[in-house]
């Protein structure tokens, strides 16, 4: 009989698109408060206190969030094109229907947020912290991450399409349709929590090492 060839689902994600936007060239950004539909271009939120801001259907254009305080903010049908921070602060934050373009972030504190029917393309990131975080369809495409945590994070249809990524920390992390073929990595820990990730051959070449050190296998 036949093997059943196995069947890879990736994200299910819908473009955002948004129309009749309000400009904001000075935006007054508040803790707590609702934007809904603005456009957002070259402004600066550097420093400011942002908790559980509410942001949706709005355009962020080289907007400038470093150091910004976003813990438990909320963007819904956004779109972020060359966000900039290099700290980027936004622990238990929610993200649904968003696009993020071409982002250059250091370090960004995403740990426990909440990701559903997310994009994000090109750009640089230095240190991704997305521990404890639940990913469902989510899609990263040219993107270079230096360091990516997902430690303890749920992840469900989640592709990284022609990336580079440094070091992979998978730690404890519970995964189903986590597609890396294509994705360059030097390293990956928590190697125990493999099941769900999908490879290719050309990956697993590069895993076989590790896996026997994981495992405690002599290869001679």
């Amino acid at each position: 009989m036949a093997a059943k060839a196995l069947k890879v689902t990736g994200p299910r994600l819908s473009p955002v698109r948004l129309e009749d936007l309000t400009d904001d060239p000075a935006p007054d950004f508040q803790r707590g408060e609702r934007y809904d539909g603005v456009r957002y271009s070259r402004a600066a939120a550097d420093g400011l206190e942002l908790s559980g801001a509410d942001f949706a259907e709005c355009e962020f254009q080289g907007v400038s969030f470093n150091d910004a305080q976003l813990r438990g903010a909320t963007f819904r049908d956004c779109i972020l094109a060359e966000l900039y921070a290099p700290v980027f602060t936004a622990a238990r934050s929610t993200w649904r229907d968003v696009q993020l373009e071409n982002p250059r972030l250091g370090s960004a504190e995403l740990y426990e947020s909440g990701w559903q029917s997310v994009r994000i393309d090109g750009g640089k990131l230095d240190f991704l912290n997305l521990r404890g975080a639940k990913l469902t369809d989510v899609l990263i495409s040219d993107c270079i991450i230096n360091e990516l945590d997902l430690g303890s994070a749920a992840a469900t249809r989640v592709t990284l399409k022609n990336c580079t990524i440094g070091t992979l920390d998978l730690t404890g992390a519970r995964l189903k349709d986590f597609d890396l073929r294509g994705t360059d990595f030097r390293t990956i820990s928590g190697l125990g929590s493999l099941a769900g990730v999908v490879i290719d051959d050309y990956q697993l070449s590069l895993l076989a090492p590790l896996l026997a050190a994981h495992l405690g296998v002599v290869v001679l």
